[in-house]
């Protein structure tokens, strides 16, 4: 009996150690889509069309706070245009879960900016989905929400 409970916590140590490779790989992708977040926000404040461009998927589809739909055509030609000026996006909360090649982020931002004349600063939740295709994470979905004044989260 003492032998099988010595032998028995040796038998689930390569269990456990295989775990780890895994556990890494997972912090990896995180961070790799937590950097693809920052390039995202760097490159609506400086309403970069290149980045926009690299950064979503041909067949991105996203859905705006005030309810309209945007395809990457959409998005190339707002930021074109250059009515929508957003000096800060500020990241309150982020999370990301990454499943196989997919990578989904939810996040609380605060933000600052006008869309012509009209103010549109304030606090957002939103959720951005990546799919990473060629190897290549690629933002596929976006939908935000504007958090109403006095809301606790």
């Amino acid at each position: 009996m003492l032998l099988l409970a010595a032998w028995l916590p040796l038998c689930a140590f390569p269990a456990r150690a295989a775990t780890i490779p895994l556990l890494h790989k997972e912090d990896k992708l995180r961070r790799e889509i937590e950097n693809l977040e920052a390039q995202w926000r760097a490159g609506v404040v400086q309403n970069d069309v290149n980045t926009a461009n690299q950064l979503l998927a041909d067949d991105y589809l996203g859905i705006n706070p005030n309810g309209t739909l945007e395809t990457k055509a959409d998005a190339l030609s707002q930021r074109r245009s250059g009515t929508m000026k957003i000096s800060s996006i500020e990241p309150t909360s982020l999370k990301v879960r990454v499943y196989g090649d997919t990578a989904v982020v939810t996040s609380l931002v605060e933000v600052q900016g006008h869309d012509g004349d009209r103010d549109i600063s304030g606090r957002y939740h939103y959720t951005r989905v990546y799919s990473r295709r060629a190897g290549e994470w690629k933002i596929v979905s976006f939908e935000a929400s504007r958090v109403q004044p006095g809301s606790k989260r």
